[in-house]
Parts: C-alpha cells; structure tokens; sequence
C-alpha cells in the first residue's frame, strides 16, 4: 500500500515540471508578435494617432530590447522617430533616428543605414540647415552605390541636387540632375526629375523656360494624391511671370494656387508673392494688407507649433505611464513565477524529506547540489543587480543630455522668432519708405491734398528706434547674460557694435543684417571686419564661433 504511493510521487512531481515549462512557454513572445505591434503602431501613425501609435512601439520596443531582436528594435526606433517628425517636435525625432541609425550601425546593413540617413537630412532641411543635411545625403549615396541600389542612387542624387539649388550652387545642381535621369525610369521618378529640373531653370534665371515646362507638366500631377506637386508648379508659374515685371498674368495661377488649400505654411508663402504682385501693380495698400497676412499666418504657425510642443509633451508624459504599466506587469509577472518556484520548492522539499528515511545518501546529495545552485542564482542575482544599477546611472546621464539639447533648441526657436519678427518690422518700414518715396516723386504731390493725406499716413506708419529697445528686451531675456559677459570683455564696443553683434549671434545672413541696419552689403561687411579689430580674433578664428564661445 504505502509502496503504491510512493510509486506515484514521482509523477507528481514530473506534472509541476511540466507546469512550470508551460507557465515560461506561453508567457514567451515571437518576433513575428513584435512585428504585428510595429505595423499596428505604424498604421496608428497614419491616421495621426500618436499616442496610440507611440504606446504599441514602445511596447514593440521594449519585447525587442528583451530579446536583442535588433531588425524589430530598429524598426520600432524608427517608425517612433517617425511619430515626433509628424507631431513637429524634430528634436525629439532626431533623436530617434540617431538611436536607429546606432543599431544599423552595429548589428543591421547598409540598406537600414540608408534609409535613417535620408530621413535625419529631410529633417535638416525642414529646418534650412542644408549643409548638415548634405553631409547626411552624401553618406546615403554612398552606401546605395555600394549597394547597386538604383531607385534610391537617383532619389538620392535628386534630394542632392534640390539642396544644392537652395544654396545656389547650381553646377553642382546640374551634375546631381544628370545623375539622377540615369537612375530615374519610372513615370512618377520621372515627374519628380521635372519638377526639380523646372525649380533649378527658375533659379538660374530661365523664367520662360521654367514656366513653359511647368505648364507642361501640370496634367501629370493636377490630382488629388499630388496637390502639393500642383501648387509647387503653380508658384513656378506666378515667379517666373514675376520675374518678367508681369504681375497681371502671375495673379490668376495665385488665385488657382490658394483654391488647391495649402497649408499654412505655403499659405504664407502665396501670400507673401501676392503682396508682390499688388506691389508690382501699384496697389500698396493691397500689398501692405498682404504683408500684414503673411505676419498672421506667421503667427498662425507658431501657435500650431507651440500647440504641437505642448501635445508631444503630454504624449511623452503619457508613454511614460504605459512604460511603467508595462514594468509593473512585467513585475507581476515575476511575482507570480516567484511565487509558482516557491510552491515547487516547498512540495519537491517535501518530498525530499518523505523521501529522506529510505535514501538518505541520495537525497543528501540532491540537497548539496540545491544549496549549490541557489547560491549560484544568489550571485548571478548580485551580478544582475550591479548591471542594472549601471544603465539606470547611464539612462540617468542620458536624460540629462537631452535635457540641455532641448534646452539649446528651445534658445535657438525663441531666437528665431526674434529675428523672425525683427526682419518683418525691417521689411515693413522699408516698404513703407519706398512707397513714401514713390509718392514723393509724383509732380503733382503738392497740389493734390487727398494725396498728400496719404503720404503722412503712410509716414505716420514707420517705426523708430523704440523697436531696439523691445529687440534688446526680448533678445535678454532669451540669452541671459550674453549682452552683460559681452560689455565686460570688451568695454569699448559702441551700442552699433553692440547691435550688430547680437544679429550675428542669432545667426542672421550679411545680407539681412544690412536689412535690419538699413546699409548696404559693403557697408555692412565693413562694419564686421571693423569689430573683429575691435574684439582682436585673429585670421583663424571667426567671429560666431567666439561669440558663441562667451
């Protein structure tokens, strides 16, 4: 009888093991899992449900940092990087892709490489930093030759040509566009080469031939899938009839232009043509009305900028919580296995001890080697300990680096929005000088009173010197103590001196300083060289990277 027990323990104990092995299997993932959660946050994304879309990658992210599945980890990186470029925060996405182009550094290929590389430049040149951006595009033709990719060779030479027309290096330009007609074969490639073709002619000072390919191009791309495209050739048109001193023929294609909805920003832009065109016209108050439109939809965008910073924060703030959902499932998860390998230990321990009267020596031995192995977990468990300790100190230092560089950026949009607003109050006085000019030549001036009515009222529109104190108000209050470390360096800077400096910091072009000062290129390039003395940089040294180094 009792040997008929005994008999069955064995196989009792065979069931928890076989337990336990089902407990660990079901709770396993598959990269396939992980894949089904990134197309899931990518089809979010696509509809613009950020959260969503953020909360499915993350997850997707952590399953693969688990399991070094670095094709999946480097997709989830990727498509999150994708998430902040829609939200507009590039400094987040930036980061994100740099993450991703990491992992297809180390453990992926030159196809993975190419892809982040393209999009970190696209993001460069959203923000008109196209040198960084042909670094980065350079990097990716490379790797594509290397490769015998020639779709991406010829979009490739094509993006490099389109920075390059930007810069106005337009041989460069032109070596790029004949790259790419050999890489270029399919009917959309090939529309795409057009369009850069018609952008580089324009550019160069081909009006008539850019507007007649444009025209020729436009049943190509007059769809709904490519309004962009439409009003792109539509705003080739009104710049070339521009160029030609023809505002009358630009301004229906401005009306077929804004009737296609573009977006604020190109919004702007249009309008910003459209005030040209009425100044062409000799409407001024049409023109000046547009001005002032631009300067709402400047407006506009700011605020949908803010608004976009402010939501890509709560949607940080809320995949913060799901992260730390996921952990306290993970946690529970433990809890329960913890609790399961306790409940195996206390029935395998006794039956040890029923065991212990008739195989004494053998079950002595098995408590040996258990003692032996749970000493072993111990250290293992110490070792684990000190790992985790080390990347929550280097996840802790990797904070702080983000938070100074959203910090850099958060300085360099305020400064931006500074010259931004600086450059419109220039642009509207000289306007309105010209304007005041214009009037002043016309013989009868003096005899005509509604005339000269409206030439004070144009004069009383011009600005005076009070907009340098809110300039110096505003630009303190960005650059804390830039102004104050300035003055003690160098006490002889005069307050012109002074004035140019500070347009310099924000890195503003010669060109639009001698806007803002209201002095001619020469006169402006004098006045740098004169400072530079003034400051004692030598030959080597230029003069923005000493003052950013105040």
């Amino acid at each position: 009888m009792n040997l008929k027990c005994y008999s069955k323990k064995p196989f009792f104990l065979l069931f928890l093991v076989v337990g336990l092995f089902y407990f660990d299997t079901i709770a396993a993932a598959t990269p396939k899992q992980c894949d089904s959660l990134i197309d899931a946050g990518f089809d979010a994304m696509a509809k613009k449900n950020y959260v969503r879309s953020l909360e499915l990658l993350t997850e997707a992210r952590i399953m693969a940092e688990k399991n070094q599945w670095y094709k999946q980890m480097f997709n989830a990186i990727h498509t999150t990087g994708g998430n902040y470029y829609m939200m507009l925060d590039y400094g987040e996405a930036l980061n994100q892709y740099l993450k991703s182009y990491e992992i297809a550094l180390k453990h992926l290929g030159a196809y993975e490489e190419t892809v982040v590389l393209n999009n970190i430049s696209l993001l460069y040149i959203k923000e008109k930093k196209f040198s960084q951006a042909q670094t980065y595009l350079e990097k990716a033709l490379k790797l594509a030759q290397q490769r015998k990719d020639s779709s991406k060779i010829g979009y490739f030479c094509l993006n490099l040509a389109s920075v390059a027309i930007e810069v106005r290096d337009f041989k460069k330009a032109a070596d790029y566009l004949q790259r790419a007609r050999a890489y270029l074969k399919s009917p959309e490639e090939l529309v795409l080469l057009q369009m850069v073709v018609i952008d580089n002619e324009l550019q160069i000072g081909n009006s008539v031939k850019a507007r007649d390919m444009a025209i020729g191009l436009l049943p190509k791309v007059k769809n709904e899938q490519n309004l962009d495209n439409t009003i792109h050739l539509y705003v080739v048109i009104i710049k070339s009839y521009l160029k030609e001193n023809n505002p009358d023929q630009a301004l229906p294609y401005m009306g077929k232009a804004l009737a296609a909805k573009p977006d604020e920003a190109t919004r702007m832009d249009l309008f910003g043509l459209l005030s040209d065109i009425y100044f062409k016209k000799g409407l001024y108050k049409q023109a000046l009305n547009y001005k002032d439109s631009v300067a709402a939809v400047e407006s506009r965008l700011d605020e949908i900028k803010n608004i976009q910073l402010f939501k890509t924060s709560e949607v940080k703030f809320r995949i913060q919580d799901y992260k730390r959902e996921i952990a306290n499932k993970d946690a529970s998860i433990r809890n329960e296995r913890r609790f399961f390998y306790t409940i195996l230990a206390v029935i395998v321990i006794g039956i040890f001890f029923l065991l212990l009267t008739f195989r004494n020596m053998k079950i002595k031995n098995r408590q040996n080697k258990l003692i032996a192995e749970r000493n072993r977990e111990i250290i293992e468990f110490k070792l684990q300990k000190e790992i985790d300790d080390n990347l929550l100190l280097k996840r802790k230092e990797e904070i702080a680096v983000l938070e100074q560089q959203r910090l850099i950026k958060e300085i360099e949009l305020n400064n931006q929005k500074i010259s931004a607003k600086a450059l419109y109050s220039s642009g509207r006085n000289q306007l309105l000088q010209d304007i005041v000019a214009s009037l002043s030549a016309v013989p009868e001036l003096s005899k005509n009173k509604t005339l000269i009515n409206h030439v004070r009222a144009l004069k009383n529109h011009l600005k005076v010197d009070s907009d340098w104190d809110d300039f110096i108000l505003h630009f303190e209050s960005v650059n804390q103590g830039f102004l104050k470390k300035l003055k003690e360096k160098h006490p002889g800077l005069t307050a012109n001196d002074i004035r140019y400096i500070s347009y310099v910091y924000m890195n503003l072009s010669t060109k639009e300083i001698a806007t803002m000062l209201n002095i001619t290129l020469e006169a402006c390039r004098k006045r740098k060289e004169r400072i530079v003395n003034r400051l004692g940089l030598s030959e080597d040294i230029s003069l923005i990277d000493y003052l950013s180094s105040i």
